[in-house]
C-alpha cells in the first residue's frame, strides 16, 4: 500500500512506535554514554562531574593506556569478531534454509518440527552445560573458537527459523509458483524469498548478536586460554585484577561495548521494520 494512501490513524500508529522505539534506545544507551564519556576524565572528575563532558582540565587517556598495555585487547577483539560474524552467517544460512522449507513445503512432522524449534526458544542452552562440554572434548575441540560457534549457531537457530518461517509464510505463493513456471530452481527460488523478508532477518541478527558478543558463560568454559578469549571474558578478567582503577575499568567497560553498540546501529533500521511489520494493516 502506498504511504500517502494510508488513513490518518494507521500512519500515526506508526509514527507512534517509531518514536517509542527511538526514546527507548536513547534510554537504553544512556548509562552507555555515561561511562564511555568519563573513561576520557580524570580520577576525581569522575567523581565530581559525572555528567559533564571533559574538557581541557579533566580530559584524560591514562584508562586507555592502562588497558592497552596491560590486556591483550586486539586479540580480544578479533576473537569476538570472528565468533560473532561466523556465527550469525551460519544462522543466516541454515536458519533461512530451514524456514524455507518448513514454510514451503508440506511434509510428515512439519508442525512437529517447528514446535521443537520453539521449545528450543523457552528451554535455556546452558541447562546443558556439562553434556555440551563432553561433546566438545570428544571433538577435541576444547579451547577453540569452533566450539563456540557451534554452541552460538546451535542457540540462535530456534528463534531464526521460528521467526522467519512465519514471515516466509506471508509471501504469496502465486509469486513462487510463477517462478516455477519460468524454470526456475527450489534454489533460485530460495534466494528470490531471502531479500523479500530482510527486516526479519536483521531482526533475528541483532537479537541473536547481542547474546553472543556479550556472553561470558561458554567463553570461560569451552574457551577460556589467552589467545582465544573473547572481549567480554577479556573485560571481566580486566576488571577483577584493576577493581579500583576507575579510569582502567571505564576504558576496558567503553572498548568492550562500543563494537556491538556499532553494529546495533547498523542494523536498527532493519530491527525496526521487523518489530513494526504486519503492527498495521
Amino acid at each position: 500500500m502506498n504511504r500517502s494512501a494510508r488513513p490518518l490513524g494507521q500512519t500515526l500508529q506508526l509514527t507512534l512506535a517509531h518514536v517509542a522505539l527511538i526514546a527507548y534506545t536513547l534510554i537504553a544507551l544512556f548509562p552507555v554514554a555515561l561511562v564511555v564519556m568519563n573513561s576520557f576524565k580524570v580520577r576525581n572528575a569522575i567523581f565530581k562531574t559525572p555528567y559533564n563532558l571533559p574538557d581541557a582540565e579533566s580530559f584524560s587517556l591514562v584508562g586507555y593506556e592502562t588497558v592497552l598495555s596491560r590486556a591483550a585487547f586486539p586479540s580480544y577483539f578479533l576473537n569476538s569478531l570472528i565468533v560473532t560474524v561466523v556465527s550469525l552467517l551460519l544462522i543466516f544460512i541454515a536458519g533461512t534454509m530451514a524456514a524455507h522449507a518448513l514454510s514451503e513445503y508440506q511434509f510428515p512432522g512439519n508442525r512437529l518440527l517447528g514446535l521443537y524449534m520453539a521449545l528450543g526458544i523457552m528451554v535455556p542452552i546452558r541447562l546443558g552445560t556439562v553434556s555440551i562440554l563432553r561433546l566438545v572434548v570428544d571433538l577435541s575441540l576444547v579451547d577453540t573458537l569452533i566450539a563456540l560457534i557451534l554452541v552460538y549457531t546451535a542457540m540462535g537457530l530456534p528463534l531464526a527459523v521460528f521467526v522467519l518461517s512465519e514471515f516466509m509464510r506471508q509471501i504469496p505463493r502465486d509469486l513462487k509458483d510463477a517462478a516455477r513456471v519460468d524454470g526456475a530452481s527450489e534454489y533460485r527460488i530460495y534466494w528470490m524469498t531471502v531479500p523479500l523478508i530482510r527486516p526479519a532477518i536483521g531482526t533475528v541478527m541483532v537479537f541473536n548478536m547481542i547474546p553472543i558478543w556479550n556472553d561470558l558463560w561458554f567463553p570461560l568454559i569451552l574457551a577460556p586460554s589467552e589467545r582465544n578469549k573473547t572481549i567480554t571474558l577479556g573485560a571481566q578478567q580486566f576488571l577483577g585484577q584493576f577493581v579500583s582503577d576507575w579510569n582502567a575499568v571505564l576504558s576496558s567497560l567503553s572498548l568492550a561495548a562500543l563494537p556491538v553498540i556499532v553494529l546495533y546501529v547498523l542494523f536498527s533500521r532493519q530491527l525496526i521494520r521487523g518489530l513494526t511489520s504486519g503492527a498495521v494493516k
